[in-house]
């Protein structure tokens, strides 16, 4: 039997692209393995999942003055010492790592055993772990064309994201149902992000009263968000977080305004959703989100509008040009080839192995 592990960590975006490949994985009799952080989301998300888990020392790979910047460099140590005896005692053909800092004692690890790598990047520019893993990786996978110009020519393989199946078998019916909302106005979801964006909730809320005169509104507005002067407001809906029903409400939806995380904008091109994309501003992160986003418009899946620029009217007025050319996003994304990752994965996974 052959043996898989996998590796990633720090936020769920590491993790849920190996969640995706796990179907495809088990149906080839793969045994699977999984070697993540201690205590990061990374080992609940792969235990509910009934995976082998194993544990090791991980340490931030900061770019700004910390203190625990003296003392991560021997956790990290430490991760390369215990992730070298898992490999020893596992015995794994292959190591897919989806990046973040606790792949990069892991990848280390599997090359000074002379075990096969793949990594994976998200984002349009590389990651400080990817960069760090790349010259141990036999191939690097990832989603954005122009991401193979920050890669080594020889082993970047352009592939998209692999997204969870299940997101793509929503039932409209059901999200009807959880609504409450009329079966032949359109509606409109709006996401913030795992945390929820509070410019994008307060622009949403501003734009309300004209939105509603178009549209129905799911809106997933993060963990204490909820305004409750708006709970019995007719055709918008609000929850903090939802996750069982998300695929059936991707079913129900007719548009979409969104961060721009690179999972997020993946399963929106999967799912064939026009999107209007709100990145997180270069100020509250390293830039990727915008990389991201403007990728994606120039590909002519999704409108950008940058959270700099952001106000009710500007919404508005992003909505209303994203639902007259609506037809036009949807035939730029059934035009692209990036949304078979898990297919194109796993024969690099057999290719690599055999």
């Amino acid at each position: 039997m052959k043996h898989i592990i996998l590796t990633g960590g720090g936020t769920a975006g590491h993790v849920t692209p190996n969640i995706a490949l796990l179907p495809r994985l088990r149906a080839a009799g793969y045994d699977i393995s999984y070697i993540g952080s201690r205590e990061g989301i990374e080992k609940k998300l792969m235990e509910s999942q009934k995976i082998p888990y194993y544990g090791i020392s991980s340490g931030k790979l900061r770019r700004y003055f910390d203190w625990k910047n003296f003392t991560d460099p021997f956790r990290v140590l430490k991760g390369f010492s215990e992730a070298s005896s898992l490999m020893k005692r596992l015995k794994p053909d292959l190591v897919f790592s989806k990046g973040g800092f606790v792949s990069v004692p892991v990848v280390m690890a599997a090359k000074r055993r002379h075990i096969p790598v793949i990594c994976h990047e998200s984002d349009l520019t590389p990651g400080l772990a990817n960069r760090l893993s790349m010259p141990a990786a036999t191939k690097i996978c990832c989603n954005f064309p122009e991401t193979l110009e920050h890669l080594p020519k020889e082993k970047a393989v352009l592939t998209g994201c692999p997204i969870r199946r299940e997101l793509l078998q929503g039932k409209r019916a059901a999200a009807l149902t959880l609504t409450g909302f009329l079966p032949d106005r359109p509606v409109l979801m709006v996401m913030g992000g795992s945390l929820g964006a509070a410019a994008v909730n307060q622009a949403v809320r501003d734009a309300l009263p004209e939105l509603l005169k178009d549209w129905q509104i799911i809106h997933l507005c993060g963990k204490g968000k909820l305004d409750e002067n708006l709970l019995h407001t007719k055709g918008y809906v609000q929850y903090e977080y939802i996750q069982k029903e998300l695929p059936d409400l991707f079913a129900l939806c007719d548009l979409v305004i969104s961060r721009a995380g690179a999972n997020a904008i993946c399963e929106l091109l999967a799912l064939r959703k026009p999107a209007l994309l709100i990145p997180l501003s270069a100020k509250a992160s390293r830039g990727d989100q915008i990389l991201n986003a403007r990728s994606f418009e120039r590909q002519g899946f999704s409108m950008v509008l940058e959270e700099e620029n952001l106000n009710s009217q500007t919404l508005l007025q992003a909505v209303s040009h994203l639902s007259s050319h609506r037809s036009d996003y949807i035939n730029a994304m059934e035009g692209c080839a990036q949304t078979s990752a898990v297919d194109v994965i796993f024969s690099l996974i057999e290719e690599t192995i055999s």
